[in-house]
């Protein structure tokens, strides 16, 4: 429900935007050819129109979109007792735009998979269009919104991970990634080379840098000290920001920088996904490149 008003409210305020022209009404059917069989024509419509149309199936739609979620333990920052639509840390952030996305997937009779990662892949789903297939994406990203014990640490292997989806995804998807890419290694460079290997067999990729900008990349914290914690680790930290605040938004300017300037190389669409502008910044870009797909 919360996937369909998401959708439902970005559509109407795209008709009224320098946008309306994107598609958003979304066929079931397609034209009939001449010697095909009949068996599958809708002869329901063909009453109503005096026009010849093919129920579609799964095989014919348009588009595969693999749709990646980095479920390790930095993705539930910022810690919050009362996670909503509204008032989301980063996980619940991102399921939303996966459930959005799918909604407006299964409106486009497009197949859509899920992959959830952490420090190995922990769901890999096929791409389909059924109605079953889309049930059982709902339930796994609700359950992904349950809450989950702060003193429980998973790392991140991004590298790993991507590179197996890579593997695992053997025709021309979009690939689209939620992840704040703070990965569980000092080698960038082993990163960037499994964003890479996403692009073979033609894949289309978009990546969703996911943060909350106020925290993580402009550290706006009050002038007195805090206790920091590795939520991969558990590693504690007590110092005031202001002592470390320049040189740490230098450091994280520096790795988006490069992050950016490598997704352009590998023709990765980089799109900074603020937690609190909310989704339109992602079903945007997600249309956009929808259209340039074929």
């Amino acid at each position: 429900m919360i996937a369909r008003q998401v959708v439902e409210g970005f559509i109407v305020g795209l008709h009224k935007s320098p946008f309306h022209g994107f598609s958003v009404e979304f066929a079931e059917h397609r034209q009939y050819n001449n010697g095909e069989s009949i068996k599958h024509i809708d002869w329901k419509l063909y009453g109503k129109t005096d026009k010849l149309f093919v129920k579609r199936f799964e095989e014919e739609t348009n588009l595969r979109c693999q749709v990646v979620i980095d479920n390790s333990s930095s993705m539930y920052f910022p810690v919050k007792n009362n996670l909503s639509i509204d008032n989301p840390n980063k996980i619940t952030f991102s399921i939303y735009c996966a459930a959005a996305l799918i909604y407006l997937l299964k409106k486009q009779r497009d197949a859509v998979g899920l992959s959830l990662f952490s420090d190995d892949i922990e769901v890999h789903t096929p791409c389909k269009s059924s109605p079953v297939h889309h049930k059982y994406l709902y339930q796994l990203l609700e359950g992904m919104l349950e809450p989950i014990s702060n003193d429980r640490y998973k790392k991140t292997s991004t590298t790993k991970a991507l590179h197996q989806i890579a593997e695992n995804l053997h025709k021309r998807s979009l690939v689209v990634i939620f992840s704040d890419m703070f990965e569980n290694t000092e080698y960038t460079k082993d990163l960037f080379s499994a964003l890479q290997h996403l692009k073979h067999n033609k894949h289309e990729v978009i990546l969703f840098h996911v943060v909350d900008k106020s925290k993580e990349l402009d550290f706006d914290y009050d002038g007195r000290p805090y206790k920091f914690i590795d939520m991969e680790s558990g590693r504690q930290l007590k110092l005031n920001p202001l002592e470390i605040k320049e040189k740490y938004i230098e450091s994280m300017e520096n790795f988006k920088k490069e992050l950016r300037l490598r997704c352009g190389q590998f023709r990765i669409d980089f799109v900074e996904a603020d937690i609190n502008k909310g989704f339109h910044n992602v079903l945007l870009p997600y249309l956009m490149k929808r259209e340039k797909f074929f």
